[in-house]
């Protein structure tokens, strides 16, 4: 509703609940599916079950890092090739002076949920795919949005995708491996208001006693992603011009309304990017 007061939510009563349907039936499916390997290791296995689950869980990431825009984006949005033309033709000539090997070029129907723009880099190898919302095109010019797309192009070039992956990795390992070392404690099922010791409510309790560690770990994240992005948009400069990186910049800040000065603690424990103002001072530096 808050979204709607401020003209960002196009997303109907249907497309609601249809959403939410879907949602529901992939966290039955996947979910479900997960926590019953997990049972299974832990059955099988018993203290090295933390070690198959993290194996499990972690190439179960990258078969989604690698499928998820092909896979999973197409129950709720519609992405097709984006049209031969110039904003094609300038993506294309600015993926092969950087040296970026790039056929998947696609427009998302983000229009038919919200008023928000974006654009996104997902996949590797031959899969790794741009992704434009349909808003984007709308309000940027040709040259805005080849600066948006070499952004997103230096977080690959940068390594920031691969990066990523392997801190997934590693934080699922650590993860696992403290759960091993408490789940067999019954004191987890205790806490639930039960004498009789689950593997089930143990997950439970786990999972709210680890939340703590997760913040502190997501803290790390945040700082880390704000760097990323500042070593992007270096890249967008140093390959493109910044000048149409912070038109673009600015033009998002409007249509989003993004808060200009955020106090600085909110910046620190909740953004992943850095405010617009500081974008812009980096950008402007020789």
């Amino acid at each position: 509703m808050i979204e709607k007061k401020f003209d960002f939510n196009r997303t109907t009563k249907k497309l609601f609940f249809i959403d939410k349907l879907k949602s529901y039936l992939l966290a039955i499916f996947i979910g479900g599916g997960f926590i019953a390997l997990l049972i299974f290791f832990y059955e099988m296995t018993k203290e090295n079950f933390w070690l198959y689950s993290w194996l499990a869980i972690s190439g179960f990431s990258i078969f989604m890092a690698m499928f998820y825009s092909s896979l999973i984006v197409p129950l709720f949005n519609k992405q097709t090739p984006l049209e031969a033309g110039d904003l094609r033709n300038e993506i294309e000539d600015f993926s092969k002076k950087v040296g970026f090997k790039l056929k998947n070029i696609f427009v998302i129907d983000a229009s038919k949920r919200s008023t928000k723009g974006n654009a996104y880099f997902s996949g590797l190898g031959n899969k790794k795919r741009i992704v434009l919302y349909d808003t984007l095109i709308k309000d940027l010019k040709i040259k805005e949005l080849v600066a948006i797309l070499s952004h997103e192009i230096g977080h690959y070039k940068k390594k920031h995708i691969l990066m990523s992956i392997f801190i997934s990795v590693l934080e699922t390992g650590f993860t696992f491996y403290i759960l091993s070392l408490l789940i067999a404690n019954p004191e987890l099922s205790k806490a639930m208001g039960t004498e009789n010791h689950s593997f089930h409510l143990a997950i439970i309790s786990f999972g709210i006693l680890y939340s703590p560690i997760s913040l502190i770990l997501g803290l790390f994240g945040n700082i880390l992603s704000r760097k990323n992005e500042f070593q992007a948009d270096n890249f967008a400069k140093e390959n493109y011009e910044a000048l149409h990186l912070e038109n673009a910049l600015k033009k998002l800040s409007v249509q989003n309304l993004s808060n200009l000065k955020p106090h600085p603690l909110y910046v620190f424990f909740h953004y992943s990017h850095p405010p617009l103002l500081e974008r812009l001072k980096n950008l402007s530096k020789n």
